[in-house]
This record gives C-alpha cells, structure tokens and sequence, in this order.
C-alpha cells in the first residue's frame, strides 16, 4: 500500500490523515511550520516520523499531500526537489495542478485531491470527510489512486478538468458560506422582533434541516416550498413592504434571491410564465430600491 506524508498539519491535513490511516493506508512522515502541529498530527495516526522540511518528507513518503494554507502552496513546492516517483497533491478548492508545475517539470506526478465539505476544526472535519464529495485532478496511474482514497473514505470522486476548479469553488461557496450568511440574514431579522441570535438560530434550525433533506430527497426543482413556488404575490409584498420600512439593508438581496427563485418555481410547474412575469416586474423593480438611511 502507498505510503503518505503530510507537508502541513492544520485542520485538512490533519483530517486527512486520521481517516486515511483509520481506513489502513500508512502515513509515514509529516513536516508542518510549526513542529507542535506536526508533532500533534503524527500523535494521533500512529506515529509518522515528524520530519524538519517537506524534503525530508520525501525520503520516507511516495505520495506527498501538501496540506498548506492555499497561498503557500507554491512555496512549499518550490522548497522540495522532487524526483520520478513520488506523487504531490495538492487539497485546494479553487486552484489547479498548475500550482505544482514545479515539481512537474522534476518527474513528478501531480494531482489534486480536494474534499468538498465544510470544517469548522479538526474534530468537525474528521467527522465530515467520510461520504463527502472530492474534486479530482490528475493523470493515471495517479487519478486511478485518488479514485481509490476517495472510495476507501466512502466519498463520491468527481474528476475535474482543466479550467474547472474556479467555477466548482465558487458554487461551493454559494452553496456553503452563503448559506451561513443568508442565516444571519435571517437571525438578525429576528432581531428586530425581540429575539437573539441564538435562540433565532436554534428556531430557525429545523427549518433548514428540513429544506436540506427535501433538497436531498426530493430534488430540485421539486423541493421548492414558498411563495415563490406557489405563486403568492400577496404575501411578497407584504415582504417588500416590512423590509423596506425595517430592514431595508436587507431588500436587495430578497429581491435578487427571490429573482433566481422565479426559474425553480417555473421548473416545478406551481406556475406559468404569466405569473413569473408579474413575479419578476415586482421583485426588479423593489431590487433597485436605495434602502433607507
């Protein structure tokens, strides 16, 4: 079985390495800026040697993940002389193998092995990286090998091509940061009735709990609930109106979400293009709005 090591030991790397080795690959060597982090890492996986520098990691590794922040990616590759058999992955969302163009040119296959999923901190990311989705980067026989790790953590391998990587991250973001976001949208509209953010937080919970199964079971566009979906100017309004006069910082981005709402409810078939129309007018025309000093 291949053996691994680590060049970064933070919250991903980490992770990784602790699910890797509870599934039997063999991590054998770890390098991190900081040896406490390195030290820490090897603790819980059964001991790698903790080396000095990511060269060092290569003398007791075949397949290197560079496990750094994003922005020094770079620099921990260009700090390793790399050589024909080794392998060095990367685990960035946004960027490609481009960034490993110099261990490339040095013989070495490179990849990218990124887990689509969202860590708080290490005890978080442990628990979320078996079953989640990885964006893969790479050419056989190594994309036939991150293949196999994606499935040993029973992950769902998606493989990337060029020019993909930025598009797959920014829908990411959308679909993870922007969602922590449109809940503070939420709780800070509670705020204005009298309730903090916690206890918002913990009511409005379920709720989107509940929209994430019905998205998961019943899939788009069907899992769409709402006004929108059914049609209910009415109730919009009423929206717009209360927005407007108590949190109008917050009305152009109802608009615009419930703008790109309009096509899902079409797709469900609740409504016709008529009222979509009548639907669109209302919300562009409220988007435009100046909120209210």
């Amino acid at each position: 079985m291949v053996k691994i090591g680590f060049i970064g030991a933070g919250t991903v790397g980490t992770a990784l390495a602790v699910t890797l080795a509870d599934r039997g690959y063999p991590i054998t060597a770890v390098a991190s800026r900081s040896v406490a982090s390195a030290e820490r890492l090897a603790s819980v996986v059964g001991g790698p040697r903790v080396c000095a520098t990511g060269q060092e990691v290569t003398n007791f590794a075949e397949l290197i993940f560079v496990t750094t922040p994003d922005d020094v990616i770079s620099t921990a590759v260009a700090q390793v002389t790399w050589r024909p058999g080794l392998s060095v992955v990367h685990c960035s969302g946004a960027a490609s193998t481009d960034i490993l163009e110099r261990a490339a040119k040095q013989g070495a296959s490179v990849g990218a092995f990124h887990p689509l999923q969202s860590f708080a901190n290490v005890e978080r990311a442990i628990e979320n990286i078996p079953g989640s989705t990885f964006a893969l980067e790479g050419e056989e026989p190594l994309l036939g090998l991150l293949k196999q790790l994606a499935l040993a953590l029973n992950g769902v391998p998606v493989v990337l091509g060029p020019g993909d990587k930025v598009l797959y991250h920014a829908a990411a973001v959308i679909v993870s940061n922007y969602t922590v976001a449109l809940a503070k949208m939420a709780t800070d509209l509670w705020r204005v009735f009298g309730v903090d953010t916690p206890e918002a937080t913990r009511a409005l919970m379920p709720l989107l709990q509940g929209t994430v199964n019905n998205i998961s079971n019943v899939g788009l566009p069907n899992c769409l609930t709402g006004p929108i979906a059914r049609g209910d100017i009415g109730t919009i309004e009423k929206h717009l109106r209360a927005l407007e006069e108590q949190a109008p910082s917050i009305l152009p981005t109802y608009c615009e979400l419930g703008l790109q709402t309009i096509p899902v409810a079409l797709g469900k078939g609740k409504i016709d293009e008529s009222r979509a129309s009548e639907l669109r007018q209302l919300l562009s025309n409220n988007a435009s709005r100046i909120p209210l000093e």
